[in-house]
């Protein structure tokens, strides 16, 4: 069987893998699938910020229909902190609120501590500048009006981490965490927990579910490779159900 019959011939069906560049969002990726596909049934599993790159999974044609299924997949990260400055959206693209010194004490050990307690289940309080919705409007556009309202903490998962490198004030991380978890969230409890504060700098993402970014094209392909090239980087939904051992 080949792929083109998977894609239903001139209609595309299945996920394509992409490296989503910085400075664009989730939807401009969407946007840019639908045009260089040549379709209008798309959608992504997984909202990345502007400020983040990596993974986004692109669900096309039928493949919009096992989209739930894979964005309650459980995600990996790799990023960056920086200690001492928190801003309004907990990451690099907001408006710095808080500056405080670094503890004089401050190094390693510490840091690996504040990011221990942080494992397993726990409680995480949803940003303002998030898309979850309050009376039907997305939070971020409240945040916007300079407006806070209350929110529930949401049952997270983080299955694994690393501190990798400490060079204060930046911190650089990893960690496998379960759908719904906001990273800069974390890093702003963690900078918190060390009394300083902190923000998140940079957010990749590397994996979600089985998928990583080995077979992901990149924004510049996406945007110059021909339909008929774009159609067999495409994953098949067999070879999506094979890979998430479905």
């Amino acid at each position: 069987m080949t792929r083109s019959h998977f894609y239903g011939g001139a209609d595309p069906d299945g996920v394509l893998l992409v490296d989503k560049a910085p400075a664009m969002t989730s939807h401009d990726v969407v946007a840019l699938a639908r045009r260089a596909l040549n379709t209008r049934k798309v959608g992504h599993c997984g909202t990345l910020d502007p400020l983040a790159t990596g993974l986004l999974l692109v669900v096309i044609g039928r493949g919009t229909k096992i989209q739930d299924l894979l964005m309650a997949e459980d995600k990996e990260y790799e990023g960056t902190m920086v200690l001492g400055v928190s801003t309004d959206s907990q990451d690099a693209d907001g408006q710095p609120i808080e500056t405080k010194p670094l503890p004089p004490d401050l190094d390693r050990a510490a840091i690996e501590a504040a990011f221990a307690k942080y494992r397993g289940d726990f409680h995480q309080m949803p940003p303002m500048v998030s898309a979850l919705k309050k009376g039907g409007v997305p939070l971020y556009k409240l945040a916007r009006q300079g407006k806070t309202v209350e929110r529930e903490p949401r049952l997270v998962h983080i299955y694994g981490y690393d501190v990798r490198d400490v060079r204060l004030p930046e911190v650089d991380f990893r960690v496998a965490c379960s759908k719904g978890f906001y990273v800069r969230t974390y890093v702003h409890d963690i900078g918190n927990d060390l009394g300083c504060g902190g923000h998140l700098k940079a957010l990749r993402r590397t994996r979600s579910g089985r998928f990583t970014l080995e077979r992901a094209v990149t924004v510049d392909e996406l945007k110059t490779l021909a339909r008929d090239a774009l159609m067999q980087r495409m994953l098949s939904l067999p070879e999506v159900s094979r890979l998430r051992g479905a």
